[in-house]
């Protein structure tokens, strides 16, 4: 463990330990035998992904000083544990494809999918026995704390159609669902570095609300931007409850039946005409325009955290990792990451 500031590795250096992290977690999804448990792990890993977490956990360890052999289990930790929710994600929500590739339980079915899911929510408490670092036991904890909170938000998420439909709810569903799996890595390279638990909680926070970050760019990208998908307007298809859904409803509660008539409609049954006249209608009432406003805003709150001060090796980490969430909305927003004052005149 090391308290002193390292000097941050070179790209190139970061995919060569990107590289034994994605060994890490095929040596131990193969648990050193062939099982239909064991292929059906590593035919999710082999599905790829930008390891997003699993690159954060990186950067945190290195920003400071973190041994490599322990970075490299706890990025990998992170990364199965991330997995793991795909696939019970994918189960609940019926998705086919994740990645240009069948989902698991497509291919393998619903039950066995979540044995899959369910391996793959265990294998990193087995990483953690192989640290060199006395805080394993703490890190153990953290994960399965992580691991509620994502669940308690997946939840959430998806009972927010049944009551009130507030911004308190959305935040609530997105801090657990999405900001659970950027404070966790976080937070276990603080205590990998021998920052004191408090310390540690404190500064993860900040990266729980780029989770929530995150999941306002992506609700809005989903509709205005580009998610690499050949379908505009997933979320509508879905019936989800987005971030412009909820600012949608603040601006024009009038419009309510007319948003569910939309949302409620079999996926089968809904037309590009109607992910267009909802996309039409948060742009005309001011909702697409509150969304920018709450991202602008929460973007200012994460740059400027008391928390990172403790901590000033981070900052080039947030600051990576904010530019990395926001670069979607490069259209949108203004190079300040204030909203574009061209998108602010909107009336309800």
């Amino acid at each position: 463990m090391s308290h002193a500031k390292s000097v941050p590795p070179c790209s190139t250096e970061m995919e060569h330990r990107l590289h034994k992290v994605e060994a890490c977690m095929q040596r131990y999804a193969h648990g050193g035998r062939v099982d239909r448990l064991g292929a059906m792990a590593l035919e999710q890993l082999a599905t790829g992904g930008r390891r997003f977490r699993a690159r954060l956990a990186l950067h945190a360890c290195s920003a400071l000083g973190v041994d490599e052999h322990d970075a490299i289990l706890w990025s990998a930790a992170v990364e199965l544990l991330h997995n793991a929710t795909l696939i019970h994600d994918d189960i609940q929500d019926e998705d086919t494809t994740r990645r240009g590739a069948p989902t698991l339980w497509v291919k393998h079915g619903r039950a066995q999918a979540i044995n899959a899911g369910d391996f793959l929510l265990m294998l990193p408490h087995l990483l953690l026995e192989d640290l060199s670092s006395p805080v394993r036991g703490d890190l153990a904890f953290s994960l399965a704390k992580a691991a509620t909170h994502i669940v308690r938000g997946q939840c959430s998420e998806m009972g927010l159609r049944s009551g009130r439909i507030d911004w308190e709810r959305y935040l609530g569903a997105a801090r657990g669902k999405t900001g659970a799996l950027l404070a966790l890595p976080v937070f276990g390279a603080l205590r990998l570095a021998g920052r004191s638990a408090d310390v540690s909680e404190r500064v993860a926070q900040v990266f729980q609300e780029v989770g929530v970050l995150f999941q306002l760019q992506d609700d809005l990208v989903d509709l205005y931007g580009d998610k690499g998908r050949a379908e505009v307007g997933c979320d509508i298809y879905e019936g989800k409850i987005s971030a412009l859904v909820v600012a949608q409803l603040e601006c024009a509660p009038s419009s309510r039946a007319l948003v569910f008539e939309v949302l409620d409609r079999p996926r089968a049954l809904t037309t590009s005409e109607d992910v267009q006249l909802l996309a039409t209608l948060f742009e005309r009432s001011g909702a697409r325009s509150r969304v920018l406003q709450r991202i602008a805003a929460l973007r200012a709150q994460i740059l400027g955290a008391d928390a990172l001060r403790e901590q000033p090796e981070l900052h080039e980490v947030v600051a990576r990792i904010v530019a990395w969430t926001l670069a979607p909305l490069r259209h949108l927003l203004a190079p300040d990451g204030t909203v574009d004052r061209a998108l602010t005149g909107a009336s309800a």
